[in-house]
């Protein structure tokens, strides 16, 4: 595509290693380049990386590995094999292989000089440029190759800067005057091609960007040439609100602003450099990181127009950071004593990230990503240190970073992630003067596992907005197309039916007794597990407990008035199949739940103690706390030591010995450690504990792993994976034969099956917040104010094609928990006596609702 008149327009293209390593890759390229061309008008300059790993070959080269000719010649032949399959001559590489070949033999190459080093490092892309440039111009572009080292120069050295970072890790002027702009217009081709990673040393030799270099590249030559954009193509979608490999569940963001951007990326993001967006941010240029693979995905747009949106949008992670702990009474109010100790570091050439200090304490962090930190440096640095005061070094580390808009505005949204953190060694909390992130930093080991956690927490708590869908967008998992779709809710199909309901009055719940069965017939086919138990806490409707037992369904019980409706309900119910689990009961409660013959569970050795006449020679299940709970919520933590439920570990030989001399059979294992529990290890980690303390105590014939299994309630929920849950039991159940397998679920088998029917009495608007008052409320449904749980709420009398806005739903009720929702998007025309439904209500509703404010019960009915 000859260029018949000059053009100023540019729009800057930024291919990653992966994106430039396959033959449909390059393909993609040259589409891209062509279609952003036309649609823009613009001249298109792309800028390539290195092919995948090449890079990581030359780096062991320059570092002087024993086997760099071997090296060498693997990448010879790689690069040629390429060219195969790309269908070009080999001749096209041949000057560029043979000046690979040659660097070895350079009369540098001995000493290793960091000349030399650049070179070797700066390879990759002038092969990978060629390659580009040469296939695309064979399939019909117009494509003008060009040497990024003619175009980017290193900035002079700052002081004390080491020579490693003078050649090898340069940061290049990208302030541009006329005569380079009309030099750079002047090349004949519309569409160009050119590396990252590299530059013009002052000494006219090879300078080298550092790692991200490539990005870094194409933000010089966006901020030279003013362009339109800069867009960096990769191998993901974007940035995302955590790293998808740890957090399945992270959210693309679709749109931020440099600030927000900068500080995701310095504090752990690895799909962007983070010296990449200051040159794009001072010059105004846009920025977008787009998916090669995908790039019909939004991606992620940087720029300064984006309106700002309070919240966390990200939590990364960073490993391998160390952490300096300066410590002495003479620093106490002495003048000069921090810049004595920072002289220190900027002698050594080491950038401090983090700071955090006390009156006898200066605490520092320090970054490999942009130090050079090796045994020997911090040797030097302690040394010198140990003169002013007392050092010690900590490593490894991880820091834990929450990066937001407003983060002093959200500390009191985050009480579950502060709760979290106190369970681990946090050695530093830091927040950020600019008030765009805060930063905790503990032990590398312990920041396994915590991201999903927090992420969890972040979004439960709305400190991360991912309602906003201006920022957020899909999930990784929807993306990926991993995601385990949740079936239509029965109540969509029965809407008439429902509506029909509500005219006989609401607040009403209602129960779908086919849900019912068919959550019990999913469990009853789990074949490692023995018993079955519902627990009638969370729905003791008479219906329901006739339709469970009639599927197999021993029943749970928790106090004497839930035995005594049980027997009620179903007279002829064998006592064997109901279990009697209390907590903190009266003397008299298990005297009835003797007497009536049903199996007891005991949790505390004082009860023995306390009476032993009523438990001599009796058989029990004892309930073990295993010393942490889990749940989608601390309230319903059933384990460790802040909950009051379970015998400690620690106290059950003292258990098995006060019922011994008892005369008492322990013939039951217990344990159950909270609700809402998601990862399928979880029971299998307690199967094996449980058989653990069953072999020691040698009567035990059951081991029962309790319920909690979760269930989808929000419509980005997943389903409880029974499949991988059964597999990982079944496998469990053949390491432990010797022991029956007992479940006691109860959210699982109803909750889906109810939902609670409401009326709208009132929508109403104060500055700016408009609510939905309902005659409903946290008397009627208390999980949302007791728990901060989730239930979809939707209006049955206008479904489908309505224009939506936000709302907050409400209760009558004179407290100021009576929410059962914010920013809700519901129909915006939502009006009085429309007929709401809370979904997903079959569990823990009527049975937790109340009169309060002499408000009345709600109705319940049952459909077949």
């Amino acid at each position: 595509m000859p260029v018949s008149s000059p053009v100023d327009r540019w729009i800057v293209l930024k291919f990653g290693g992966t994106s430039v390593s396959r033959r449909h890759r390059w393909d993609t390229i040259g589409k891209l380049a062509k279609k952003r061309a036309e649609e823009t008008g613009s001249r298109v300059l792309v800028v390539v990386s290195a092919l995948s790993g090449v890079t990581n070959e030359l780096t062991a080269i320059a570092d002087g590995a024993a086997d760099s000719r071997a090296r060498v010649a693997a990448l010879v032949e790689r690069h040629q094999a390429f060219l195969d399959e790309l269908e070009l001559p080999r001749a096209v590489l041949g000057e560029r292989l043979a000046a690979l070949q040659a660097l070895l033999d350079d009369a540098r190459a001995a000493a290793r000089t960091l000349d030399w080093q650049a070179e070797v490092l700066g390879q990759g892309e002038l092969l990978s440029s060629s390659i580009g440039a040469a296939y695309l111009h064979q399939n019909g572009l117009d494509m003008g190759w060009m040497d990024a080292r003619q175009w980017l120069d290193a900035l002079p050295p700052l002081p004390n800067q080491s020579p490693w970072s003078q050649r090898l890790s340069v940061n290049c002027q990208w302030k541009s005057d006329e005569a380079w702009a009309q030099r750079f217009r002047a090349q004949p081709t519309r569409l160009l091609i050119t590396q990252g990673f590299i530059a013009r040393h002052a000494d006219g030799g090879t300078a080298i960007l550092g790692r991200g270099g490539s990005d870094t590249s194409a933000a010089y030559f966006g901020a030279l040439l003013g362009a339109s954009r800069v867009e960096i193509w990769t191998d993901v979608p974007g940035m995302f609100s955590a790293n998808p490999k740890d957090v399945p569940d992270a959210r693309l963001l679709t749109r931020l602003d440099y600030y927000e951007a900068q500080e995701i990326a310095t504090t752990g993001a690895k799909v962007l450099h983070p010296r990449s967006i200051k040159p794009c941010r001072d010059a105004g240029v846009p920025m977008a990181i787009l998916d090669t693979e995908r790039p019909e995905l939004p991606g992620t747009s940087i720029d300064g127009s984006a309106a700002p949106v309070p919240g966390v949008k990200a939590i990364s992670r960073r490993n391998g950071i160390v952490l300096v702990s300066m410590e002495g009474i003479g620093m106490w109010q002495q003048v000069g004593f921090l810049a004595d100790v920072f002289g220190l570091f900027k002698k050594h050439g080491l950038s401090v990230d983090l700071i955090g200090s006390a009156e006898t304490n200066v605490t520092v962090s320090l970054d490999p990503s942009e130090n050079l930190v090796n045994t020997d440096v911090l040797a030097a640095l302690s040394a010198d240190l140990s003169q002013i005061c007392k050092v010690k070094i900590i490593v490894p580390c991880a820091a834990i970073t929450l990066v937001g808009r407003g983060m002093r505005s959200l500390l009191h949204k985050l009480s579950d992630v502060w709760a979290t953190f106190g369970r681990e060694r946090v050695h530093m909390i830091s927040q950020s003067s600019n008030d765009l992130n805060l930063t905790f930093v503990i032990d590398e080991t312990d920041a396994d596992g915590l991201l999903p956690i927090l992420h969890a927490e972040l979004i439960d708590s709305g400190a991360m907005p991912v309602e906003e869908t201006a920022v957020f967008g899909p999930r990784w998992r929807e993306i990926a197309g991993t995601v385990r779709p949740r079936g239509t809710p029965w109540w969509r199909g029965q809407r008439a039916h429902l509506l029909q309901l509500a005219e006989a009055g609401t607040p009403r719940y209602v129960y779908h007794l086919p849900t019912v069965r068919a959550r019990a017939r999913a469990l009853a086919a789990i074949t490692p597990i023995d018993q079955r138990y519902y627990a009638i806490k969370a729905n003791s409707h008479p219906a329901i407990l006739e339709t469970l037992e009639a599927e197999g369904f021993g029943l749970e019980c928790v106090s004497h008035g839930e035995l005594k409706h049980v027997f009620n309900v179903l007279p002829g119910l064998s006592p064997r199949r109901v279990l009697f689990t209390p907590s903190f009961c009266p003397r008299e409660e298990f005297e009835a739940a003797f007497a009536l013959g049903v199996t007891v569970t005991v949790d505390n050795v004082e009860a023995l103690q306390r009476w032993p006449d009523l438990f001599r020679n009796r058989e029990l299940w004892l309930r073990v706390d295993l010393g942490r709970g889990e749940g989608h919520h601390a309230k319903v933590r059933t384990g460790g030591k802040e909950s009051k439920f379970g015998l400690p570990m620690a106290r059950v030989d003292e258990f098995v010995r006060a019922a011994t001399e008892l005369g008492t059979t322990i013939v039951g294992l217990h344990a159950h450690l909270g609700s809402g529990v998601e990862t399928a290890q979880h029971w299998r980690l307690m199967c094996d504990e449980l058989a653990g303390f069953a072999r020691r105590i040698g009567t035990v014939q059951t081991i029962d792993i309790g319920g909690g299994m979760p269930i989808p309630y929000s419509e980005e929920d997943e389903p409880f994976d029974l499949e991988a849950w059964a597999e990982g039991l079944a496998e469990v159940k053949a390491v432990h034969p010797a022991f029956r397998l007992a479940i006691e679920p109860g959210r699982y088998l109803v909750a889906e099956s109810g939902v609670l029917l409401t009326r709208c009495t009132q929508v109403v608007e104060k500055e700016g917040v408009r609510r939905v008052g309902l005659d409903a409320g946290m008397n009627t449904l208390i999980r949302p104010a007791l728990y901060d749980a989730w239930h979809d709420i939707e209006n049955l009398s206008r479904q489908g094609g309505y224009a939506e806005a936000a709302f907050d739903v409400v209760g009558p009720i004179c407290e100021s928990s009576d929410v059962f929702g914010k920013r809700r998007k519901l129909p915006a025309s939502t009006a009085p006596d429309d007929v709401m439904v809370v979904a997903d209500a079959g569990a823990y509703g009527y049975v937790m609702a109340s009169t309060y404010n002499q408000r009345a019960m709600p109705r319940e009915d049952i459909l077949e």
